[in-house]
């Protein structure tokens, strides 16, 4: 099994989440930098830890940071991300965030790497501007199901966190029952975003079972099917071994 998307460099103790996460049967982990000093952070946490991916991005609300991220798209980095709008925080001007939204959609070009999205009440905006990108997307902790005939058509990866697991969340999980058996993936989103059987406790990796489980349900599937067919298309859609 895998989780797509944890913020080790935001755990307390991220080793000791790694070992609890290969416990629990997650055996890889993508894990997000976010701006330079996380990813220095991130790629530290990932150092002689099997399993362990870094992404690497500018999110929307540092785009007014003006941090450049070019030199570290070597063959270490297996994704341009986490980026994207974010138009419900604005916690970065918008002209700041479709301007390093863009440019790193085409750092990602140029290198040959996929995208991880963050969309938050953006959706038109965020489909405008992948609109011309030719690469591989991944729609990380989706929560927007007005983007999701846009994924279905252009064959974008759509990531569900812990929140499709929520009482009141029956709009994603109508989401995850649309997605193809190859385009769905599962993530943590740690330490946010819990899942419910865990709700209140700071998120981690091993936490990715309950949403791999949520969603077998929903789609009427085997977990243990589920997690390893996720497992897969993380594979594709990373260039993981």
């Amino acid at each position: 099994m895998i989780d797509t998307h944890a913020h080790l460099d935001a755990l307390e103790d991220p080793a000791g989440a790694i070992a609890r996460a290969r416990t629990a049967g997650v055996e890889r982990i993508v894990a997000i930098g976010s701006g330079l000093a996380s990813t220095y952070a991130t790629m530290a946490i990932a150092e002689g830890e099997p399993g362990v991916a870094v992404a690497a991005g500018v999110h929307p609300h540092q785009a007014a940071d003006r941090e450049p991220l070019d030199h570290l798209l070597d063959n270490r980095i297996v994704a341009v991300g986490e980026i994207g709008l974010d138009f419900f925080r604005d916690h970065a001007p918008r002209d700041e965030q479709r301007r390093v939204f863009t440019a790193q959609l085409r750092l990602a070009t140029e290198r040959r790497k996929p995208v991880v999205v963050h969309s938050r009440a953006a959706d038109d905006e965020t489909a405008e501007l992948l609109a011309d990108f030719d690469g591989t997307v991944v729609l990380h902790c989706f929560s927007s199901p007005g983007l999701l005939p846009v994924a279905l058509d252009r064959g974008y990866y759509v990531s569900f966190a812990g929140n499709v697991t929520y009482p009141k969340a029956e709009e994603l999980r109508a989401a995850a029952r649309a997605v193809p058996a190859d385009r769905i993936l599962a993530e943590t989103d740690s330490p946010y975003l819990a899942p419910q059987p865990v709700r209140g406790k700071r998120n981690e990796p091993a936490y990715v079972v309950h949403t791999v489980a949520s969603l077998a349900e929903t789609r009427g599937e085997d977990a243990a099917e589920l997690g390893n067919r996720i497992d897969h298309n993380a594979a594709a859609a990373f260039g993981l071994t």
